[in-house]
């Protein structure tokens, strides 16, 4: 089981590149459903299970209720065997009992990657939404994967893809794929299938950004970028003014 298991969990870990932690808590919640599915146990059952990170020893516990005689070893347990896990089990009563079915590792090990790889494209696309929540008005790079008449899609950092619109992008430019663009991002919306980011080349802060990071006056704050007139592929008009008397911000 150890071997098994541990494999399929390295594997994740090393393919998805998250972090132990999620990947534990998201393996702990397949193994629940492996559980379910192997002895067919209701979903109204609480069901755990606990995985020993450094052995991969699966340990599933779920909660039966107290009887005289077991007619289900699904949902019951003797009165005798209650006590030995709490003395103060008595008839009727509800205990947590050690529940691991016998050979579980294999079905662990076959369980695992299916049941978990929507969790783990959720941890994904949090932390997607997260990077680029905070890199909104900031200028990203991308590289072109899909051009239709509509949007281009780039894409991105952490494996995210933006769109860049057909109305935020600059008249008369042309796309190909594999063609490295900057943008600035515009917007990132949380939808079912993860963030959508969208982009713009044809907003005044485009310019503002472009500015600010290629002229060292402005990125250092020797110059200040007072107000922007653009028509996007035509033409700009950026009214400046230095915050220093030595410093001609024309120049």
């Amino acid at each position: 089981m150890k071997n098994e298991f541990m494999l399929a969990f390295n594997e994740v870990l090393e393919e998805k590149g998250l972090p132990r932690n999620v990947v534990l808590e998201a393996l702990e919640a397949a193994m629940v459903s492996a559980y379910r599915r192997a002895v067919n146990a209701s979903t109204a059952q609480l069901v755990e299970a606990k995985i020993d990170p450094e052995t991969g020893q699966v340990t599933v516990f779920a909660e039966k209720e107290v009887v005289d005689s077991v007619q289900d070893e699904r949902t019951e347990v003797a009165l005798v065997d209650a006590i030995n896990i709490d003395p103060s089990a008595e008839l009727g009563g509800m205990v947590v009992v050690e529940s691991t079915p016998t050979n579980f590792g294999r079905v662990a090990a076959q369980t695992a990657r299916q049941v978990i790889q929507q969790r783990i494209r959720e941890a994904e696309r949090d932390s997607q939404m997260k990077y680029y929540a905070k890199q909104v008005g900031d200028i990203v790079s991308g590289v072109v994967q899909a051009v239709t008449p509509q949007q281009v899609a780039l894409g991105l950092d952490m494996k995210a893809e933006g769109v860049l619109p057909r109305n935020q992008q600059i008249n008369g430019e042309h796309f190909r794929v594999h063609d490295r663009v900057q943008s600035l991002l515009l917007e990132v919306k949380q939808t079912p299938r993860g963030p959508q980011i969208i982009l713009s080349r044809s907003h005044r802060n485009f310019l503002r950004c472009l500015l600010e990071n290629e002229v060292p006056e402005i990125y250092h704050g020797l110059v200040e970028i007072r107000s922007i007139a653009r028509e996007p592929g035509q033409r700009s008009k950026v009214a400046v003014a230095a915050l220093q008397p030595a410093v001609d911000p024309v120049g």
